[in-house]
């Protein structure tokens, strides 16, 4: 295995632990689709409960980090150089319907740039990571982004409601998270997406980076309102030129 940053390690750990009662409780969801109170109100607790598992992890190693995250907002310590940017679950709608396609995200930012970044799907137990100049991983095999240089041949996730015609082939599996880390483990080609919140794509950011990808300049500092365009070196060109209008 490759050598990993004790933060890394932390964060890893704090995923793990919070995946057992993500598991548990998307279990659960089956039960629930017929129950009247609906499902959403579970979610929301799914995540609340995953979040604090994955807050208190984080903390009790770093106690003066501050804290971006999305059911508790952001939390500014001692320490604001460097701040851990955490979604509990990422396509929760999927989860809401019993799709076994979401992930935790957690990105750890320093000094307004992002140095680690764990993507993990609890379900299909495949976990991706990376940190600043060590290359990115999945399941502790090194991963790379395509090769592909054909934008014919190339497989691009988006996300949202908006219906795109751009002579793409596309793809919408309703995690942010996992298309980025897709992205960098060279399923698909690329990954564009507008009006995104920081903990959506954080940690997929440097997964890609390392992963050999390209990925667009993204201001760190703003939580929201975040476009992203992610892709291999080798189609990056190809498939901005066909995004001028989106």
């Amino acid at each position: 295995m490759n050598s990993i940053s004790a933060n890394l390690n932390i964060m890893i750990k704090a995923a793990e632990k919070a995946s057992k009662t993500l598991i548990r409780d998307f279990g659960e969801i089956e039960k629930l689709q017929v129950s009247i109170k609906g499902p959403s109100d579970f979610v929301s607790s799914a995540d609340i409960k995953a979040e604090k598992i994955i807050i208190e992890e984080l903390t009790k190693a770093k106690k003066n980090y501050s804290i971006i995250s999305e059911e508790r907002g952001s939390k500014t310590n001692q320490d604001k150089e460097n701040i851990w940017i955490i979604d509990p679950i990422d396509g929760t709608t999927n989860f809401l319907h019993g799709v076994p396609h979401f992930a935790i995200s957690i990105a750890l930012k320093s000094k307004d740039e992002i140095i680690s970044g764990l993507i993990y799907d609890p379900i299909k137990d495949e976990m991706f990571y990376a940190e600043k100049n060590n290359g990115a991983f999945f399941n502790n095999q090194r991963i790379r982004v395509s090769k592909k240089k054909e934008i014919s041949h190339c497989l691009f996730a988006t996300g949202g409601k908006e219906k795109i015609e751009f002579g793409l082939t596309i793809r919408k599996s309703g995690s942010a998270a996992l298309d980025m880390a897709y992205v960098a483990a060279g399923r698909y080609d690329g990954y564009f997406q507008n009006n995104l919140n920081l903990w959506d794509i954080a940690a997929g950011i440097i997964i890609v980076k390392e992963a050999g990808g390209l990925v667009n300049n993204i201001n760190l500092s703003q939580n929201d309102n975040i476009n992203i365009r992610a892709s291999s070196e080798a189609i990056n060109e190809k498939m901005l030129e066909k995004l001028k209008n989106f």
